[in-house]
């Protein structure tokens, strides 16, 4: 069957692909410790309890037709107070837009600004930048970053790379690794996206910010920063992506929210209303109603938090416990989201049957195998197979399931040679 050009050469998600296999498995009984999937077991996690009885009488009130095309006016302006309360950051309902999660606003914003051929500078790791890029046949400028820097790119990294671009995508806590911008690194970013601007006339298009704090409010014990506020001359030029998915445990329920240049904003409602990628209106009324009780909502982020917190630094202390051991490990002190950057280096170590680790991949295929632990890669994000650096998402385990982890990660990185 003959399709389109784009359709022919899509890559599906790699992180999808590893958790069928999981799946698969988990199927024929084994056991996995799926840590790939930046998900939540709901049964460990549910959403809030007013939430969920907001949506249940939201349906029961037959709120079902379709809600405007930008979103519930009352959403628009619970997060317009939410934003100013919680962020300082002043965006009135108008320069709001809501959708189903963040995804198709990521879309809608990379669509409006993005033309065959434009540059987009985005830093690796990070999550499907390169799938946006490609969906708008833009030119992709990925910039590799270090451990050194928490696997955040720097201003002296982004420097030679941001002339004539029209997208610098960025994440805070970032996906994957669950690192954060500081106020200087951010700070450094930014005046050099001010320096780019400035030099560009009137008819030309201008370098925007694709800031992506979907996480934001999941830190633990470092402040969150973002551009408009370090740079409040930089409102022209940022459009924020945020929603409930990751704060409320709620990734399933699909309310997310852009906010920026009204411009940008308009153009990007236009386009999602052809596609149709609205937020319920059930949902919507829900969580409007559930952000005006801001003592509410903080007393459940900040218990959410601390157990995802706790199952984190469980996991990155049994990983810094088996480099005690001996074993080539290493991670990184996580700061917020749901992940944890893990190190394991046995690319080229051989396997029991004679078979060479060749890249990240294949370790990843082993320990599902032998260890019953699953992780995600690097290259998934953009890095090459040979980096043996992984994505671990703390969401979908107990603190005992990750606990009884390390006895079997163990055992398969012994049986490697």
């Amino acid at each position: 069957m003959k399709v389109s050009r784009l359709a022919a050469n899509l890559i599906g998600s790699e992180i999808i692909k590893i958790g069928n296999e999981v799946n698969e498995l988990k199927a024929k009984g084994a056991e996995i410790a799926n840590l790939t999937i930046g998900d939540l077991n709901s049964e460990l996690y549910p959403i809030p309890e007013l939430l969920k009885k907001g949506i249940q009488e939201s349906y029961q009130n037959n709120l079902t037709n379709y809600p405007p095309a930008n979103g519930l006016l009352s959403l628009r302006k619970a997060v317009s107070e939410d934003l100013k309360n919680r962020w300082n950051l002043d965006y009135s309902e108008n320069e709001i837009l809501v959708s189903g999660g963040s995804r198709p606003l990521i879309y809608a914003a990379y669509r409006t600004i993005v033309d065959e051929g434009d540059k987009v500078v985005y830093p690796v790791p990070s999550w499907n930048n390169n799938h946006y890029t490609y969906l708008t046949s833009g030119e992709k400028i990925e910039v590799e970053t270090s451990v050194d820097h928490n696997f955040l790119p720097t201003a002296a990294e982004l420097k030679p790379h941001l002339e004539g671009a029209v997208l610098l995508a960025l994440c805070s806590p970032l996906n994957p690794t669950g690192t954060m911008f500081s106020q200087q690194q951010l700070s450094e970013i930014c005046e050099l996206v001010l320096e780019e601007n400035r030099r560009r006339s009137p008819e030309e298009k201008p370098l925007y910010i694709l800031y992506d704090q979907i996480y934001a409010m999941l830190t633990f014990d470092q402040e969150h920063f973002n551009p408009v506020s370090l740079f409040p001359e930089l409102r022209e030029y940022t459009v924020f992506i945020d929603g409930i998915s990751k704060c409320f445990a709620a990734t399933g329920v699909r309310v997310g929210w852009s906010f920026g240049p009204p411009e940008i904003i308009h153009h990007m409602k236009s386009l999602l209303g052809h596609v149709g990628a609205w937020a319920p209106k059930p949902e919507q009324e829900s969580v409007a109603q559930f952000l005006n009780k801001s003592q509410e909502v903080d007393l459940f982020v900040n218990d959410f938090k601390q157990k995802i917190k706790e199952s984190l630094q469980t996991l990155h202390l049994g990983i810094q416990e088996m480099k005690s051991k001996g074993y080539k490990t290493e991670s990184i002190q996580p700061m917020g989201a749901l992940y944890l950057t893990i190190a394991l280096n046995y690319i080229g170590a051989v396997k029991p049957d004679g078979q060479q680790i060749s890249n990240s991949s294949d370790l990843v295929f082993y320990l599902i195998q032998e260890a019953g632990v699953a992780l995600v890669p690097f290259s998934a994000f953009g890095n090459s197979e040979n980096m043996a650096w992984f994505r671990a998402s703390a969401g979908g385990l107990s603190k005992s399931e990750i606990q009884d982890l390390f006895p079997r990660l163990e055992k398969a990185l012994s049986q490697l040679v």
